[in-house]
């Protein structure tokens, strides 16, 4: 770790930075996954699901760079590349033969879930260093998270 001014102890420093490093790759995941559904949708409902997915995307850019800077913020070296995220991603590999919206919004839905437990055990994580301004980053994330999950499983209801 690098030296910083900030008051937390070294060792709530290194363990909130490894459990954002984890963090970060899924968050890195999510967003390919996001864009590969983007890309290759299929159907009826095509432009409204090919814009959803976008924005999925982006929003999750938004949160990588929200956990990379957090890990800089304390001391620690972001580590971002796509080779490190495949390593350690905790979601599961997005199918890559698919293309009917339902398919892309059942494989993208569990996607976000996982993502999303793994976002609330950061939160509980987090609040138990001591570290509420990164348990307010992943809150803040969490919340997000959540409305991409309804928006995309309100597509299943509506086919199921």
């Amino acid at each position: 770790m690098f030296t910083t001014k900030n008051d937390q102890p070294e060792s709530v420093r290194a363990r909130v930075i490894e459990m954002l490093n984890l963090c970060l790759a899924d968050a890195i995941t999510l967003q390919t996954q996001a864009k590969q559904a983007h890309w290759n949708i299929k159907g009826p409902h095509f432009v409204g699901l090919h814009k959803l997915f976008d924005e999925i995307s982006e929003a999750t850019l938004e949160h990588i760079d929200l956990i990379a800077e957090r890990i800089v913020q304390l001391g620690g070296i972001a580590e971002g590349t796509a080779r490190l995220a495949a390593q350690r991603a905790r979601l599961k590999p997005f199918p890559i033969d698919i293309s009917t919206g339902e398919e892309h919004c059942e494989a993208l839905s569990l996607a976000l879930a996982t993502f999303g437990r793994a976002i609330r055990q950061g939160i509980d994580d987090a609040s138990k260093t001591g570290d509420q301004d990164t348990a307010d980053i992943y809150t803040e994330i969490s919340r997000d998270n959540d409305k991409w999950i309804w928006l995309v499983e309100a597509h299943l209801q509506a086919v199921g």
